[in-house]
């Protein structure tokens, strides 16, 4: 059976009972998955209407959903960052505190999710950095991902690629002119120390006197990031610098770590 209707889809019916939609112009057909001739109009009409009035269908899709999810209209992304960060712990919960601090993504905090534009985030993303890209993807997935979002800000293929800068270690010459510039006895002592041991500064801060084997002469930690063991010996380095540095450190560990974890 054919319903003819003057415009883009017309409707018909297979013989399983199902009715489709066609379009008049490229032929391709979509189930309308119904076998309810009312139902297939309703829907027919939809198709038809979002064909010839993208914007009022938009705003009439709002209207559905905002009576589905009353707090749709409201919801901003600084929720969306706090749902976030509920569901992280430890250093991870941290780094998204520090991330959603970037001016670039703080400016769209108390913008509404409902009513963000693809000009929003290229804005942040034009003004942002990589932590920039890497945060605003992750928080437009999470918004995505649980239904708040009507579709995609940014399609995924059109999301501008995370690109790195080259990175590089100091020289030994570099090095020793940070150490002749420092003042202060205990950065001085904790600059060494990152040169000699190859740690990162939350490692190297969070070293503690278990951590030395003063009678191997032994360095022993276990990496924050990848919780895999590292081990230096005295006697690959600067045996004098190094226990200086180390005792250094060791009595005052609390005003290294206040530099590094704040």
């Amino acid at each position: 059976m054919d319903i003819e209707v003057k415009s883009k889809y017309r409707l018909f019916r297979r013989q399983s009972g199902i009715y489709f939609c066609e379009d008049r112009q490229t032929g391709r057909q979509l189930s309308l998955r119904t076998t309810d001739q009312d139902e297939a109009i309703r829907l027919l009409s939809a198709h038809n209407e979002a064909r010839e009035n993208p914007a009022i269908n938009l705003q009439i899709a709002k209207a559905y959903m905002v009576s589905a999810d009353p707090e749709l209209a409201k919801r901003t992304w600084r929720y969306v960052a706090d749902q976030i960060i509920k569901t992280r712990h430890g250093p991870n919960a941290q780094r998204w505190q520090r991330a959603i601090k970037e001016k670039p993504i703080a400016k769209l905090l108390d913008l509404p999710v409902i009513q963000t534009r693809a000009d929003d985030f290229l804005a942040a993303l034009n003004h942002g950095t990589v932590s920039t890209n890497v945060y605003l993807r992750r928080l437009h997935n999470f918004a995505l991902g649980y239904g708040w979002l009507l579709a995609p800000v940014i399609p995924p293929k059109f999301w501008p690629p995370v690109v790195h800068q080259p990175k590089r270690a100091i020289t030994r010459t570099e090095h020793e002119k940070i150490i002749a510039r420092e003042g202060n006895a205990e950065r001085r002592a904790f600059y060494e120390l990152l040169w000699e041991l190859g740690g990162s500064q939350s490692d190297v801060a969070c070293l503690t006197s278990e951590d030395i084997d003063w009678k191997r002469k032994t360095i022993s930690y276990f990496r924050k990031k990848t919780g895999h063991p590292r081990q230096k010996y005295q006697d690959q380095c600067d045996n004098a610098r190094l226990l200086r540095c180390t005792c250094l450190c060791r009595f005052r560990r609390s005003f290294l770590r206040t530099i590094i974890l704040g």
